[in-house]
């Protein structure tokens, strides 16, 4: 599966796409909508690039009161790292004095599969906006994360086909004192995914992350591994939302979470796409639905199997 659309929703605000030069359409308030900035990704000579655009957005709009940005597509974004986007959106940070919130490389796969996505090291970014409350990011291919300090950021959503453990060591390793929401899209080794439970330690330690009340580690080929770890990690004793969707988890893996620590403090727990026999899905819900945990159980799969080879697939790759 890949991605099938683009953002309609983030930070909380609609998202709105800022129109073509020649485009008769009236503007929102600059506070009121995410603002969508997108180029072809597949351009042609009369298109507008993504740095034009964004110059002309910088004119138009009341840039002090805009909250939240949503990066789409840029020229041959398959090829061209987003290196220049976020220079780009440094430079403005005398301009964007209100923002909150940016997510970089909204696209979906008719634009560029996630894999394809070229990132770079987007921490420069957090630092230039050290009032950012929300930052995700899509596409794992040379994305990088040094660990930094950010004292204001609430959200980090990341989202991969695979993920690199450089990346989720990271992520892992930063002070984030402020951070409430994590969401890491792990992915696969065909896609660049090689991390392992190890390289999570300190988050799953619990000694980073103090604020943290919702953690994701999805959309990973080693679910299993990820469930077990998750199972005796410190940190889930104080958090209320549990997301483990979109992997290959199985039975074995909804075991080692069941038989670990009490999840029963859960209000949500999404397991969403996976591989568990009938038998395992009620085993879940017996245990937690009758403690008031919203227990989500969609997307049941089973594996396929050529010439004797079992496979299972995460729910975004290539």
């Amino acid at each position: 599966m890949t991605v099938g659309h683009h953002m309609r929703e983030f930070h909380d605000l609609p998202v709105f796409e800022f129109p073509a030069a020649d485009a008769r359409v009236e503007l929102p308030d600059a506070a009121a909508v995410a603002w969508r900035l997108s180029a072809p990704t597949y351009s042609e000579p009369e298109d507008e690039l993504w740095q034009p655009l964004f110059e002309r957005f910088l004119k138009t709009v009341d840039t002090g009161r805009v909250r939240a940005v949503v990066v789409g597509g840029w020229d041959e974004a398959y090829e061209n790292s987003s290196a220049d986007i976020v220079t780009a959106l440094i430079g403005a940070n005398d301009r964007l004095t209100a923002l909150e919130a940016v997510f970089l490389g909204d696209m979906d796969s008719e634009d560029c599969e996630i894999s394809w996505i070229i990132q770079s090291d987007v921490t420069p970014l957090l630092a230039a906006y050290p009032a950012l409350r929300e930052f995700g990011v899509r596409g794992g291919s040379q994305l990088a994360f040094p660990s930094i300090r950010h004292t204001g950021l609430k959200t980090l959503v990341v989202e991969t086909g695979g993920l690199g453990a450089d990346v989720v060591r990271g992520i892992a390793g930063s002070d984030l004192p402020a951070l409430e929401n994590l969401e890491l899209w792990l992915g696969t080794d065909t896609y660049g995914a090689d991390s392992t439970p190890e390289d999570l330690a300190p988050l799953l330690s619990g000694a980073s992350f103090p604020a943290l009340r919702s953690l994701g580690l999805c959309n990973s080929v080693i679910q299993d591994e990820i469930a077990a770890a998750v199972a005796s990690a410190p940190v889930v004793a104080r958090i209320e939302r549990l997301n483990l969707s979109m992997g290959v988890l199985t039975d074995e893996g909804a075991a080692a979470l069941l038989d670990g620590q009490p999840l029963t403090h859960l209000a949500h727990l999404d397991l969403s796409h996976h591989f568990l026999s009938e038998a395992m899905r009620e085993r879940v819900l017996a245990a937690l639905a009758p403690h008031g945990v919203t227990v989500v159980l969609d997307d049941a799969l089973e594996p396929e199997e050529y010439n004797g080879v079992v496979y299972r697939f995460v729910a975004v790759a290539e």
